[in-house]
């Protein structure tokens, strides 16, 4: 709760343990076995941020966090523990605070998405479990869609660039290198597997826009609680998506450096999960992220089960500690517990170590930082109990919140825009359709060849045709004519023939009575008659000269 402008967090016999929101920006952490308190802890955290006018993030795990919509009922442990504090006395009462409710499948809130492209390959290739050479082929495949300007927002986006990277692997060798398709068919085997755990509905649009969560309603900040009762069951994929948050949140707010409180404190639970078989560069870049994020006024608050369970590069930076019950049954735990009781700022009053196996369910030792950032000597005490309902959100006004919200019409549907899929399967139906005139054209120009072939042979047959008859036509008038000719030449033959024959009868017929007539006229001249037969020979000479001329 708030008290004079301060967070408080806890009591024991002698004095209250605060939080100074100016310092919760230092980060911090709440650590301890199962049971042992964390829950409360991290409520009490969030309505007290929420009352200061700071907007939350929590990731609910178990599904208990929903219930900081509802107000508090009376419960013995609650009214007691009310009670031993004295806390009437500080304003303490029941109530409720202004919550939004998000889910990556959209089951128990509203649709959280990213795209692959704001994921990026170094995040995408931790929740893909691909190896380090998988990772470089990745990083190049998002390069060459940069490069070529395809926007990566699905997955389907993702499969059809790795499979345009694989078709074209040797275009881009010369200025990308070498892409393996072994490479290329482990990642591809790695999207396919996390698309059958939601990853199609993870990854999508409309994305999530940070500052959505960065409002207040009625001067409360709202406390925006991730469900991930499902998204839990793929560790991998959860811590990953919490630390795209992260890096979502330093990328988009300004640099503000100290302030009075927090622009947002982000609770990552299950911290463990975001180290675990976290590669060497992506430690790097949790540990920058952490190390720089305070300046845009964001505070972190890991919860885990054991400090042990977050790196020294991180527990270095982590400024607020609540420390729950710790138990110790082995050598390495009683280490795990020393370690931890190491890194407090010791109180003369208690042993630590001892403290920390002894501690009650919903006690705690806290080490805070002062108004200067110096670490408080650590302090046991007891949590105070939250103000809003213990266990889980009643589902009808959690629906009704759900749909009520005014971020519910931007985000329940999906919209699935142009982007690398579309473009390559544009791209592959014209290279099909370019392909398949290609072939048409040849096959029309082969088709022409032919017809143009047959036409010149039919052409060439005709003009054979034509030669040939012309040939004949020709051979058959020549023949015509020669017979002509002949018949011609047989006619005035025939005619001369004729001719002479009528002539020589005619001649002889004259020349007969010509002959008598000259040998009359002859003889008498020369008082005798000249003989028939010359003077009919002379009649036929002087007739055959005439037929002759």
């Amino acid at each position: 709760m708030l008290k004079d402008g301060k967070i408080l967090i806890g009591k024991n016999n002698e004095s209250e343990i605060w939080l100074d929101p100016a310092m919760a920006n230092r980060h911090g952490m709440i650590a301890g076995a199962t049971g042992t308190g964390k829950t409360v802890s991290l409520k009490v955290l969030a309505e007290s941020f929420s009352d200061a006018g700071v907007p939350v993030f929590l990731a609910d795990i178990k599904g208990d966090l929903g219930s900081l919509a509802q107000e508090g009922v009376d419960e013995e442990h609650v009214t007691a523990r009310v009670a031993s504090m004295n806390l009437a006395a500080d304003g303490y009462a029941y109530r409720k605070y202004p919550v939004s409710f998000w889910d990556v499948y959209g089951e128990k809130g509203m649709p959280l998405r990213t795209t692959v492209s704001e994921m990026g390959p170094l995040l995408l290739s931790r929740v893909l479990g691909i190896n380090e050479l998988q990772t470089d082929i990745l990083t190049v495949v998002f390069k060459i869609a940069d490069d070529h300007g395809m926007l990566l927002i699905d997955t389907k986006d993702l499969k059809a660039m790795l499979n345009y990277a694989d078709e074209h692997s040797r275009e881009f060798a010369a200025e990308y290198g070498n892409i393996a398709p072994a490479s290329i068919a482990a990642i591809t085997r790695a999207v396919v597997s996390l698309e059958s755990q939601g990853a199609d509905l993870f990854f999508g649009e409309p994305a999530l826009n940070i500052t959505d969560m960065l409002q207040t309603e009625n001067g409360q900040g709202m406390i925006s609680i991730l469900d991930c009762r499902r998204l839990i069951l793929n560790p991998d994929m959860y811590s990953t998506f919490l630390l795209w948050m992260l890096s979502e949140l330093y990328e988009m707010l300004p640099e503000v450096g100290d302030c009075p409180k927090p622009k947002m404190v982000f609770f990552f639970d299950e911290a463990h999960m975001l180290f675990d078989h976290a590669s060497k560069d992506l430690l790097m870049r949790i540990e920058q992220t952490v190390k720089l994020i305070r300046s845009k006024g964001v505070g972190i608050f890991f919860v885990t089960q054991n400090p042990g369970d977050i790196p020294d590069g991180i527990m270095s930076q982590l400024g607020n500690k609540i420390q729950h019950a710790l138990h110790a049954y082995s050598p390495n735990e009683l280490r795990q517990v020393k370690a931890a009781a190491d890194t407090y700022r010791s109180n003369p009053a208690f042993d630590t170590a001892e403290a920390i196996q002894n501690l009650a369910t919903g006690e705690a030792i806290i080490s805070t930082l002062d108004t200067n950032g110096v670490p408080g000597m650590v302090e046991r005490c007891f949590i105070l109990p939250p103000q809003s309902l213990n266990g889980a959100c009643d589902d009808n006004l959690r629906d009704s919140l759900i749909k009520g919200s005014l971020l519910y019409a931007r985000y329940a549907t999906a919209v699935d825009r142009d982007s690398a899929y579309e473009f390559l399967q544009r791209m592959g139906l014209e290279a099909e359709a370019a392909a398949r005139r290609e072939a048409e054209e040849k096959e029309a120009a082969k088709a022409q060849e032919i017809a143009d072939r047959e036409a010149a042979k039919a052409q060439a047959a005709a003009e054979r045709e034509a030669a040939r008859q012309q040939a004949a036509a020709e051979r058959e008038a020549a023949r015509q004519q020669a017979a002509e000719e002949r018949e011609a030449a047989r006619e005035a033959q025939r005619k001369r023939t004729e001719v002479g024959r009528v002539a020589k009868t005619v001649t002889g017929t004259v020349g007969r009575q010509i002959g008598k007539t000259i040998g009359k006229t002859v003889g008498g001249t020369f008082g005798q008659t000249i003989g028939g037969n010359l003077g009919a020979q002379l009649g036929r000479s002087i007739l055959g000269t005439l037929f002759k001329s």
